[in-house]
């Protein structure tokens, strides 16, 4: 279990000054400072899938059988005349081959593009094909080394991805060819094939339909284990790459959070003093703006923690200001999940302070470092009752603007839990000038495109990070990081993150319910955490209702999800 404290939470909060020319770009939309090499042109394509993958090397595959056969059958019909024969079976034969040509050539045409091929067309152009092959088997005889030529076509085939056109064409080819060499070997028919059976015993004949059946059926089963094979191959494949860019990304969050457990922990220069009716003990938090203390109210011991600014902070006015205006943000906030304030200092106090309620438990950033990721029940029971707090900001005009997983803990009292916002230091007032002008203010994995664009910020902005908090929750992996802030900034504005679906075992419906909560424009969003909860329920149980999955596709047609690495 983490540590039993009150974060300052501003730890990996960052304040960016906002370019010129971003402010310039504002109305447009763009972020200006963007990592080398990118542009805000810059396509994003969906996650190809393993089957994805083999369908795109059977169109490939296909292109070369076309050129391949074409090449054949001219070959085969302009030597045709130097053999001799049954006329009728040459006749027959000849038209089978410019049926085979035509055919292909079709088929190479319409397969200009991709999306020229089906397996519908593939398919027809298989039955010419056997129709020809089993012209030219009659021609030279069934027992003639002719019905070799069905391995070389059944073994393209083979490797399709449907399963039914490819089992029909090998059925065909085995029950003609098996057809023919009994009617011939009963003597029901004649064979005219130049190749004939004679000299051939009846039991030659049969083993050696035995035979040709059993290099039919080898060829299909072992190309059909070829294609599983490889499916198999190229899903752990790509298991191996994601699970290795999951680790990259887990690692570069453990970092940050390695900063943050170093800056926290130890004697303080306030330990062991009074301020207000607290006595504080050792440090269990540190941030940019100042400590928070584990403290006892002198004569109850009632516990609390006691937020203080740094020295050197109090030089610095507007940051004092952003101090005190936190204290009067959580104090006016009187809901479960808003730590309660206890004490706030008095205005002519030498260092100002803040006092909250203790909490006992562990915040989501340590709760995820434990845990890697949270079923889909807690993830919902987060969402509700963090939402009844974004409601409560809301409704007194407050923007967080710094939600992320190190400001929301999970309190525990007994078997009680309750998950709380913490740190309003950077919380924006409705009808007060921002404390940062020209600034971007928060952290940049969890920030709303508005807000990186420095451009108007609501309570849909709180509503875009807790959606990436629950994707970084189910997931167990960050939905934006980089190597370098605006390489952070860049995939917010610009870029959606992995398919969720991907990297966790989770419907195909949460998918569209985190697209919303991602959404870039923030009339696209949910209107509130309760919204985004209700339609993340309907989601786990497979039930999203029209409106909702007709909104998700329409914005994820226009912005794929992002491809894997």
């Amino acid at each position: 279990m983490g540590e039993p404290v009150t974060q300052p939470g501003s730890d990996e909060t960052q304040t960016v000054a906002e370019p010129a020319a971003a402010r310039r770009d504002r109305s447009s939309g763009r972020v200006s400072d963007l990592p080398s090499g990118e542009s805000t042109g810059s396509r994003v394509t969906s996650v190809i899938t393993p089957r994805e993958t083999l369908h795109v090397q059977e169109i490939d595959r296909t292109r070369t059988f076309m050129k391949v056969t074409i090449a054949f059958a001219v070959l085969a019909a302009t030597t045709l005349a130097v053999f001799g024969g049954d006329p009728l079976a040459k006749r027959i034969f000849l038209a089978a081959l410019l049926a085979i040509a035509a055919s292909c050539g079709w088929m190479a045409w319409q397969m200009r593009i991709d999306a020229g091929y089906t397996i519908a067309r593939a398919t027809g152009v298989a039955y010419v094909c056997v129709f020809g092959a089993f012209s030219g088997i009659w021609f030279f005889g069934v027992f003639s080394p002719a019905p070799m030529i069905l391995p070389f076509g059944l073994s393209f085939f083979s490797v399709g991805q449907s399963t039914r056109a490819v089992f029909a064409v090998y059925a065909t080819c085995a029950l003609t060819q098996a057809l023919l060499m009994v009617l011939v070997i009963s003597g029901a028919v004649h064979d005219p094939g130049m190749v004939g059976a004679h000299g051939l015993s009846r039991g030659d004949q049969v083993m050696i339909l035995l035979l040709v059946e059993a290099t039919l059926l080898a060829t299909y089963v072992m190309q059909r284990r070829t294609r599983h094979a490889t499916l198999d191959a190229i899903e752990r494949h790509d298991d191996v790459v994601r699970s290795l860019a999951q680790r990259d990304a887990l690692l570069r969050e453990a970092r940050q959070e390695l900063a943050h457990a170093m800056r926290a922990g130890g004697i303080g220069r306030w330990t062991e003093e009074v301020v207000g009716s607290f006595r504080l003990g050792r440090v269990i938090g540190r941030g940019a703006m100042g400590e928070v203390y584990e403290a006892t109210r002198v004569g109850t011991d009632e516990p609390a923690a006691v937020k203080l600014l740094h020295p050197h902070v109090l030089a610095q006015p507007e940051l004092v200001q952003r101090f005190v205006r936190e204290a009067k943000i959580v104090g006016a906030l009187s809901v479960a999940a808003v730590a309660r304030v206890l004490e706030v200092s008095p205005a002519d106090a030498p260092v100002p302070y803040l006092a909250m309620e203790r909490l006992v438990g562990q915040d989501l950033a340590d709760y995820l470092r434990e845990h890697k990721r949270m079923s889909v029940r807690h993830v919902l029971t987060m969402l509700r009752q963090v939402g009844t707090g974004l409601d409560a900001a809301r409704a007194a005009g407050v923007v967080h603007r710094d939600l992320k997983p190190r400001n929301l803990f999970l309190s525990r009292h007994g078997t009680h839990e309750t998950w709380k916002i913490l740190d309003f230091g950077v919380a924006r007032l409705a009808g007060e000038e921002t404390l940062t002008v020209d600034q971007i203010v928060g952290t940049p994995n969890y920030m709303a495109p508005e807000q990186a664009n420095g451009a108007k910020v609501t309570h849909k902005t709180d509503l875009f990070a807790l959606a990436v908090i629950a994707y970084r929750a189910l997931t167990g992996q960050p939905a934006f990081e980089g190597e370098s802030t605006a390489e952070i900034l860049y995939k917010v504005v610009h870029a959606m993150p992995l398919r969720p679906s991907e990297l966790a075992s989770l419907p195909a419906e949460v998918d569209l319910v985190l697209a919303v909560g991602l959404a870039k424009d923030p009339d696209d969003r949910f209107d509130s955490a309760a919204e985004l909860a209700h339609a993340l329920d309907a989601a786990a149980r497979g039930r999203v209702d029209a409106a909702l999955r007709g909104r998700a596709e329409r914005m994820l047609a226009k912005l794929p999800w992002r491809d894997a690495p």
